[in-house]
């Protein structure tokens, strides 16, 4: 992608790459903090489901491109 927007330098790009690899570690260590809460709740259901939702977002994460943006 870099090659068809001349505004996406590559120091531009490694940004974008640092910041993907920041917010996917951020969600997945949120997914793995939400599921010991869950084990440690009365209520474990919503937890586990929050748990769910920082886990799929950590894997999608990998398919935004800078035009998204």
């Amino acid at each position: 992608m870099p090659d068809n927007d001349p505004a996406i330098t590559a120091e531009f790009q490694r940004g974008w790459d640092a910041a993907l690899v920041a917010v996917r570690q951020w969600h997945e260590s949120q997914a793995k903090k939400t599921l010991i809460a869950a084990r440690r709740s009365r209520f474990p259901k919503g937890m586990e489901r929050e748990a769910e939702v920082h886990q799929k977002s950590a894997e999608m994460i990998g398919i935004l491109s800078p035009d998204d943006a």
